[in-house]
């Protein structure tokens, strides 16, 4: 007799062998308990939603073949919405399209001569919306609303409800109360001078209802009369008078570098820029280049000689009124240029 894993024979037979004839004189077929073994994904409950199929496959041992049956909740199984198809080692249970009505409980059945093995499956669905929705009343910022439970709680109680609010202008809805116990309900803080409508989901440990229940009625949160005036704010003046916010420095540069000026000045309307040097306007003299941008003013002195030293001045001017600022540059000869002349007068005097 060979076994097979996890089984155990129900009763053992041996070969009768005749030792006259010297042949065989008979044959045992062992048997073995049925055994259902139910997927793990099986065993606490199984969640669908209204429309799935469901294609449940569960596997069992027994020699010989197990007569399998199905029972929901403890009727047989409706073969004309429900199809079972039985091998030697598996049965299948399928729902082409998921109703609401093929939740329950699911029994499988496994015999072998006396002997038996049982498997339930907890099919549940999500559930059905509550039957109806009625708007009560509404006053000031409130509606009041009352509902009551749906047909169909998907095989399982009732958790709660989740309530909506929307508006008319906009359409959306907004979730304003969630996992709320009671049929009944006060909205409140709702907008004067809008129309709402309502909408209820129902809820169980499977999930929200696919569908809802809306009102047919519309609140509407009446005006009461009070009318807005906006405060009245003087407009704001920003013309400003020109004002220096980066002053000019002294400094001193080398005969025959470029040096430049920088100065930083805010204004409104935008100041008109003057450069002036010892109180003289410079005007448009090419040995100098004036810049002005983004209130950043420079004066850019090319190659200057000792002449070009003394006292520069940045006025700024608007309707507002002017700003000046001022420094002192001084330009010196290089050192070494100089000591060279006196070097070359001294050997070669003039006559």
């Amino acid at each position: 007799v060979t076994s097979c894993p996890d089984q155990t024979p129900i009763h053992r037979q041996w070969q009768i062998i005749d030792s006259l004839q010297g042949g065989l004189t008979g044959w045992w077929m062992p048997q073995y308990r049925p055994k259902i073994r139910l997927p793990r994904a099986l065993r606490s409950r199984y969640v669908k939603k209204v429309g799935e199929q469901i294609n449940l496959v569960i596997p069992f041992l027994g020699k010989p073949k197990p007569a399998v049956s199905w029972l929901k909740d403890g009727q047989p199984v409706d073969t004309k919405k429900v199809n079972i198809r039985n091998s030697d080692k598996d049965s299948i249970l399928f729902i082409r399209g998921a109703q609401r009505e093929d939740s329950g409980v699911y029994e499988m059945t496994l015999k072998v001569d006396s002997f038996e093995d049982k498997g339930t499956i907890t099919l549940q669905i999500r559930p059905g919306p509550p039957v109806s929705i009625k708007l009560v009343d509404a006053w000031g910022f409130n509606a009041a609303l009352e509902w009551t439970p749906p047909k169909d709680n998907g095989n399982t109680d009732i958790t709660g409800y989740t309530v909506q609010k929307a508006d008319k202008k906009t359409g959306e809805w907004f979730t304003v109360l969630e996992h709320y116990h009671r049929l009944s309900a006060t909205i409140s803080d709702l907008v004067m001078g809008n129309s709402y409508s309502f909408r209820v989901f129902a809820e169980n440990k499977v999930g929200v209802s696919e569908k809802s229940t809306v009102t047919k009625e519309v609140a509407t949160i009446q005006k009461t009369g009070i009318v807005y005036k906006p405060p009245e704010y003087p407009e704001h003046d920003f013309n400003e008078a020109p004002k220096f916010t980066t002053a000019l420095n002294d400094r001193a540069a080398t005969v025959g570098y470029t040096t430049k000026l920088l100065c930083s000045v805010r204004g409104s309307p935008k100041p008109k820029i003057e450069w002036l040097k010892n109180q003289m306007i410079i005007g448009d003299d090419p040995k100098y280049r004036q810049i002005s941008n983004q209130g950043i003013c420079s004066l850019e002195i090319r190659k200057p000689c000792s002449f070009d030293g003394g006292v520069y001045t940045c006025r700024a001017k608007n309707a507002q009124g002017e700003a000046t600022v001022s420094c002192k540059l001084e330009v010196k000869q290089i050192p070494n240029l100089m000591f060279s002349l006196l070097f070359l007068c001294y050997l070669y005097p003039l006559s």
